[in-house]
């Protein structure tokens, strides 16, 4: 659990017994690339924290998929309408790459908040965090150039730019594919003339 031990730490500080009650909660689980570890439409009853890999969320609109958020290693998946609601997934979460995950239960993961506080701290900053990257996605896409959102994209998450199917990324930054190709081969021209 070294990368999710990590990237918890590097947000606020955890005791040793605080990490030994979360692994105690959780289990070691390996899934390959295009699983679908959360589907909408259903309760799910686990959450899952990333060690390796990367994953996409997204809705389903018809046979449109319209991808809502990515995760890295280090990061934690799971429904907010089943954890915080108690209703049924409205989107799904799929493994782009092959991935080790910990997977917790939602009772689990809901009484480690309700009884550890750094745990609980922990939650209340990752939801900032996400509550941030959805108002800045959502400024963006109405006031910045396609060009520009990608390059703040871009900016943010390298490793997604690198590992991560085009199609994704457009549909994260609200664009066509054909948009983002242009984009992504303007930026190269230059490299080329060299």
């Amino acid at each position: 659990m070294k990368n999710i031990i990590s990237a918890i730490s590097s947000l606020c500080p955890l005791s040793d017994a605080t990490i030994r009650a979360l692994k105690a909660a959780v289990t070691p689980m390996e899934f390959p690339k295009r699983t679908l570890l959360i589907k909408a439409g259903i309760y799910n009853h686990y959450a899952y924290f990333l060690e390796e890999g990367i994953t996409r969320s997204f809705w389903l609109t018809g046979k449109l998929e319209t991808t809502t958020s990515f995760s890295v290693a280090g990061g934690i998946l799971f429904s907010m309408d089943e954890l915080y609601f108690g209703k049924r997934s409205e989107e799904y979460v799929e493994t782009l790459k092959d991935c080790v995950c910990y997977r917790i239960g939602i009772g689990d993961l809901n009484e480690l908040f309700e009884t550890n506080g750094e745990l609980c701290n922990w939650g209340r900053i990752i939801h900032q965090i996400e509550y941030r990257r959805v108002h800045q996605l959502h400024k963006n896409q109405l006031i910045l150039s396609a060009s520009e959102r990608y390059n703040d994209f871009e900016k943010q998450f390298p490793e997604i730019c690198r590992n991560v199917n085009l199609g994704y990324i457009a549909s994260y930054l609200g664009m066509t594919l054909p948009t983002l190709s242009r984009i992504r081969s303007a930026k190269c021209r230059p490299c080329a003339a060299k």
